[in-house]
């Protein structure tokens, strides 16, 4: 790792698919402006395909001072081998000391084959990033400015920090979700640099005949009203009441991992640490108990409101307001109450 890697920018993979960038990279580029700010170094998105130059306004507006954009026919769609070779071309190039990805089905991909051939670090699935100074305890060593990995670790019953002070460049993939998506300001400037990747050559395992994308049943995270059930709601028939509920409060329907994994509700519909990460402006947690992978999915509501039979349930930790009742009584009062009572 060269000395100019310590003062290198800081950089968010800019994923897309068919021409269209996902919030993702977009949610990163706050983060990254944050990290960078604190590091006095510029925020750069690296975007990679085949006629996706009209992207680079998008990154820019939401917080990238540089887009490398680098296209060829071999990134028209995304294989790892491609993409991987042209990404750790660039980081030799330019030398960025952070990377990130989306914990994304393509970024999960991608992140270790590059790690991999970088020798680097790299953390999974975080839900937090933060520069920090760190004193190795063996040899005494301080590290400054370092990237703190924040992300949960044995079950999500231990929040885990983990830091990389030799291997370069940081890197790591971020749930998504997890960091506000940043306003669009389309009066930032930013620089757009062509780059040329080497790629004439490269052996693609895979010829893409046909691509078929199923969309999602529901949009979480675009939802400012959620309603979720957990296990305590008991059947895919009594989730009923909480679509009824939802659909007079303008709403969707979500699910605790345990409601999705006694086929309750859809696998679509789950939030939690292995599901969607939500910050809607309300959200009702019925029946769930509250567990620590849940709740890393939704304590950033807005507001909370928690029906559960149980007054001592952890999600009565993170609730604004808080119910002890069986909701097969709550929730029908709820609902005439919204109807005004007839």
């Amino acid at each position: 790792m060269s000395e100019t890697n310590r003062n290198g920018e800081v950089w968010v993979f800019a994923e897309q698919e068919d021409g269209k960038l996902s919030d993702v990279p977009l949610e990163l580029l706050g983060k990254a402006r944050e990290l960078a700010g604190t590091l006095e170094v510029p925020v750069s998105a690296v975007l990679l395909g085949t006629d996706v130059g009209g992207l680079s306004d998008t990154l820019v507006a939401h917080g990238a001072d540089k887009v490398y954009l680098a296209e060829h026919d071999a990134l028209a769609h995304y294989q790892t081998a491609g993409y991987a070779r042209a990404l750790c071309e660039l980081i030799g190039q330019h030398g960025p000391q952070v990377v990130l990805y989306g914990a994304t089905p393509l970024g999960r991909d991608l992140a270790p084959m590059v790690a991999s051939r970088l020798k680097c670090g790299l953390t999974a699935d975080c839900t937090d990033l933060q520069i920090g100074d760190h004193t190795d305890a063996v040899s005494k060593t301080e590290h400054k400015n370092l990237l703190f990995q924040i992300r949960p670790a044995f079950g999500g019953n231990i929040i885990a920090t983990i830091v990389n002070p030799e291997r370069w460049p940081q890197m790591a993939t971020v749930r998504e979700g997890v960091m506000p998506l940043p306003e669009r300001d389309d009066a930032r400037d930013g620089e757009v640099v062509r780059c040329e990747v080497d790629l004439d050559g490269a052996t693609l395992p895979l010829t893409i005949e046909q691509t078929h994308r199923e969309k999602k049943s529901v949009n979480l995270k675009a939802a400012r009203v959620i309603v979720a059930g957990g296990a305590g709601v008991g059947s895919r028939e009594n989730f009923d009441m909480l679509w009824q509920l939802a659909g007079l409060l303008g709403g969707a329907v979500a699910g605790s991992r345990a409601a999705v994994d006694l086929g309750y509700i859809d696998a679509d519909h789950q939030v939690g640490q292995t599901g969607t990460t939500v910050r809607p402006a309300l959200y009702v947690a019925v029946g769930i108990s509250g567990a620590v992978q849940h709740r890393a999915g939704m304590e950033e509501a807005a507001r909370i409101l928690a029906v559960n039979t149980d007054p001592d349930a952890d999600i009565f930790k993170v609730a604004h307001y808080g119910i002890v009742g069986d909701y097969e009584d709550v929730i029908p009062k709820m609902i005439k109450a919204i109807h005004g009572g007839a």
